[in-house]
């Protein structure tokens, strides 16, 4: 289902974007950069939060990058990454497969500016064993992304 969503997102938009299937999981940064032959940073993990006025919010970054706490405050305030049970109830997507398309909820979407660094990132597609490749640029468009930096 979630899978599904993705691929219908892209075709609504009349973007063809494929999807990668691998054999093994791609659920963590380390097994999808091994899958997809690509370094850490060339994978885009989205990330679940839930801000102080209980706003949620998608974060997606590099990789090989992590959320510097003084610098997310500074853009959100105060936040809490969502529990997996929470992130499929929102998103439509299981942990490991989360990304900021075909979404079951539409949720407002951050880039951090550590994806700037490449042209290309593989962000999953929805499923655990799926990514898709997509210019970063095209990416911030069909999410209608804004850029903040938010990881170090």
């Amino acid at each position: 289902m979630s899978l599904e969503s993705v691929r219908q997102f892209f075709q609504e938009r009349g973007v063809d974007v494929p999807i990668l299937i691998t054999p093994q999981t791609t659920a963590t940064v380390e097994t999808a950069a091994a899958a997809h032959g690509v370094s850490a940073g060339e994978i885009a993990k989205t990330l679940a939060f839930r801000l102080k006025e209980d706003r949620v919010i998608l974060v997606v970054a590099a990789g090989d990058v992590r959320v510097d706490h003084g610098l997310f405050k500074a853009v959100f305030g105060k936040g809490k990454m969502l529990g997996a049970e929470e992130v499929v109830q929102l998103t439509g997507h299981p942990v490991g497969g989360v990304c900021p398309f075909g979404l079951a909820t539409p949720l407002p979407v951050y880039l951090d500016t550590s994806l700037q660094r490449f042209t290309e990132m593989l962000p999953a597609a929805g499923s655990i064993d799926s990514a898709v490749r997509i210019r970063v640029d095209l990416m911030a468009e069909l999410t209608q992304g804004t850029w903040v930096t938010v990881c170090g």
